[in-house]
């Protein structure tokens, strides 16, 4: 398979907590679907302290996994929002 495209996207999307709307990372995003994973070299601001887990409500949104060999974060459904 192959690897996600290093330089990637320009248009940035804001993720944030369902529950508690805390602002988790903006995101290089490719395509108009929802948002289903990230990949860690597209993230342009983390704010999250704990990978995976949101600073307010400490409640884990997504899972730490490798995607056609390059590392991201595989969204738990629901859990994240984006604007």
């Amino acid at each position: 398979m192959a690897k996600p495209n290093k330089k990637g996207p320009t248009k940035t999307v804001e993720v944030f907590c369902a529950k508690c709307k805390k602002k988790l990372f903006k995101y290089r995003k490719g395509g108009k679907g929802s948002l289903v994973k990230c990949f860690k070299e597209r993230i342009v601001e983390d704010f999250t302290v704990t990978a995976c887990q949101c600073p307010g409500c400490e409640q884990i949104f997504a899972r730490e996994q490798l995607i056609r060999g390059t590392p991201a974060y595989k969204m738990i459904g629901g859990k994240v929002t984006m604007k």
